[in-house]
């Protein structure tokens, strides 16, 4: 299993804080056509539980301590993105779940595609029989 993590720019300013960004196409290698982010979540808590069959995405954590947890249905990673300028490419095909290491984590991500019901994969068995079609 190949896990991309970026860089993500960062231009620190004296005494006046950081600004922190990514470019579609250009640093993340695809389009950017939905921006979400999740928030609020107790520690301890699981998130995620699906793939896609289409959608790539870029996810990062500005404030926390968050485990990515990847499996491509042959090998399983683990990845921690607790530092603003550290972001995950996941690509479809790709098994995923959130473990929030601390209350009040947030997690961005910046989607290809659009909401889509239908591109989910929301049960790991129909994932592994997905893949190995």
């Amino acid at each position: 299993m190949t896990v991309k993590t970026i860089s993500i720019k960062s231009i620190e300013t004296q005494g006046m804080g950081t600004l922190s960004f990514f470019e579609a196409e250009k640093d993340v290698g695809f389009p950017i056509r939905r921006i979400y982010y999740i928030h609020g979540v107790p520690e301890g808590i699981q998130r995620g539980g699906h793939a896609h069959k289409k959608l790539s995405q870029i996810l990062f954590c500005p404030y926390g301590s968050i485990t990515i947890l990847l499996d491509d249905g042959t090998e399983k990673a683990s990845v921690l993105l607790d530092k603003p300028d550290k972001g995950l490419i996941v690509e479809h095909n790709m098994w995923r779940d959130m473990i929030w290491n601390q209350a009040n984590s947030v997690l961005c991500v910046a989607a290809s595609e659009y909401y889509d019901p239908s591109d989910y994969i929301r049960s790991h068995d129909e994932f592994l029989r997905y893949i190995n079609k």
